[in-house]
Protein backbone atom coordinates (compact mmCIF):
# COMPACT_ATOMS: atom_id res chain seq x y z
CA UNK A 1 0.00 0.00 0.00
CA UNK A 2 1.46 3.52 -1.03
CA UNK A 3 2.00 5.90 1.63
CA UNK A 4 -0.19 9.10 1.22
CA UNK A 5 -0.97 12.15 3.73
CA UNK A 6 -4.60 13.05 3.30
CA UNK A 7 -5.90 16.40 5.09
CA UNK A 8 -8.81 16.01 7.63
CA UNK A 9 -8.65 19.60 8.59
CA UNK A 10 -6.24 22.27 8.08
CA UNK A 11 -4.35 21.19 10.72
CA UNK A 12 -4.95 17.59 11.13
CA UNK A 13 -3.65 15.52 8.70
CA UNK A 14 -3.82 11.16 8.24
CA UNK A 15 -1.35 9.04 6.71
CA UNK A 16 -3.14 6.33 4.99
CA UNK A 17 -6.76 5.24 4.82
CA UNK A 18 -7.31 2.09 5.80
CA UNK A 19 -10.06 0.18 4.61
CA UNK A 20 -11.46 -2.17 7.84
CA UNK A 21 -11.55 -4.72 5.38
CA UNK A 22 -7.39 -4.49 5.17
CA UNK A 23 -7.10 -5.30 8.86
CA UNK A 24 -10.05 -8.36 8.14
CA UNK A 25 -7.41 -9.83 5.34
CA UNK A 26 -4.34 -9.45 7.49
CA UNK A 27 -6.47 -11.07 10.58
CA UNK A 28 -7.58 -13.85 8.61
CA UNK A 29 -4.40 -14.45 6.52
CA UNK A 30 -2.12 -14.48 10.02
CA UNK A 31 -4.81 -17.33 11.34
CA UNK A 32 -4.24 -19.20 8.22
CA UNK A 33 -8.27 -18.88 7.16
CA UNK A 34 -8.49 -18.75 3.79
CA UNK A 35 -11.32 -16.38 2.60
CA UNK A 36 -13.32 -19.44 0.99
CA UNK A 37 -13.24 -20.61 4.76
CA UNK A 38 -15.04 -17.53 6.50
CA UNK A 39 -16.94 -17.24 3.46
CA UNK A 40 -18.76 -20.90 3.93
CA UNK A 41 -18.78 -19.72 7.73
CA UNK A 42 -20.51 -16.68 7.80
CA UNK A 43 -23.09 -17.16 4.85
CA UNK A 44 -21.39 -14.38 2.82
CA UNK A 45 -20.83 -15.09 -0.73
CA UNK A 46 -17.14 -15.49 -1.70
CA UNK A 47 -17.33 -12.79 -4.26
CA UNK A 48 -18.42 -10.07 -1.46
CA UNK A 49 -16.24 -10.74 1.25
CA UNK A 50 -13.71 -10.75 -1.46
CA UNK A 51 -14.72 -7.39 -2.10
CA UNK A 52 -14.97 -6.10 1.56
CA UNK A 53 -11.75 -7.72 2.54
CA UNK A 54 -9.81 -5.57 -0.93
CA UNK A 55 -11.96 -2.23 0.41
CA UNK A 56 -14.21 -2.37 -2.98
CA UNK A 57 -17.31 -2.69 -0.53
CA UNK A 58 -17.81 -1.64 2.77
CA UNK A 59 -18.50 -3.74 6.13
CA UNK A 60 -21.90 -3.17 7.42
CA UNK A 61 -23.67 -3.96 10.42
CA UNK A 62 -24.68 -7.51 9.28
CA UNK A 63 -21.10 -8.49 7.68
CA UNK A 64 -19.27 -7.04 11.20
CA UNK A 65 -21.61 -9.27 13.59
CA UNK A 66 -21.16 -12.22 11.25
CA UNK A 67 -17.19 -11.85 11.12
CA UNK A 68 -17.48 -10.97 15.17
CA UNK A 69 -18.82 -14.32 15.50
CA UNK A 70 -16.61 -16.36 13.23
CA UNK A 71 -13.39 -14.77 14.87
CA UNK A 72 -14.51 -13.54 17.93
CA UNK A 73 -13.56 -9.74 17.13
CA UNK A 74 -15.84 -7.23 18.42
CA UNK A 75 -18.14 -5.84 15.58
CA UNK A 76 -17.63 -2.36 17.20
CA UNK A 77 -13.97 -2.15 15.78
CA UNK A 78 -15.46 -3.16 12.32
CA UNK A 79 -18.41 -0.68 12.38
CA UNK A 80 -16.01 2.50 13.85
CA UNK A 81 -13.11 1.51 11.85
CA UNK A 82 -15.54 1.81 8.55
CA UNK A 83 -17.11 5.37 9.99
CA UNK A 84 -13.88 6.62 10.19
CA UNK A 85 -12.72 5.10 7.03
CA UNK A 86 -15.39 7.00 5.57
CA UNK A 87 -15.27 10.22 6.90
CA UNK A 88 -11.37 10.02 5.99
CA UNK A 89 -12.44 9.57 2.29
CA UNK A 90 -15.74 12.33 2.67
CA UNK A 91 -12.81 15.23 3.73
CA UNK A 92 -10.39 14.04 1.01
CA UNK A 93 -12.80 14.40 -1.92
CA UNK A 94 -12.63 17.94 -2.86
CA UNK A 95 -16.05 18.29 -4.27
CA UNK A 96 -17.26 17.65 -0.65
CA UNK A 97 -15.06 19.93 0.96
CA UNK A 98 -16.51 22.77 -1.61
CA UNK A 99 -19.25 21.74 -0.52
CA UNK A 100 -19.26 21.81 3.62
CA UNK A 101 -17.61 25.09 3.37
CA UNK A 102 -20.04 26.66 1.34
CA UNK A 103 -22.71 25.11 4.03
CA UNK A 104 -20.46 25.99 6.89
CA UNK A 105 -20.63 29.73 5.05
CA UNK A 106 -24.77 29.49 5.03
CA UNK A 107 -24.94 28.25 8.42
CA UNK A 108 -22.91 31.18 9.85
CA UNK A 109 -24.86 33.38 8.64
CA UNK A 110 -28.10 31.86 10.36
Amino acid sequence: MDKEIYKLTDDIFASNLIHPGEMIKDEIEERGITQKKLAEETGISVTVLNEVLNGKRAVTVEYALLLEAALGIDAEIWIRQQARYNKQKALTDQSFIKRLSKVRQIASVL
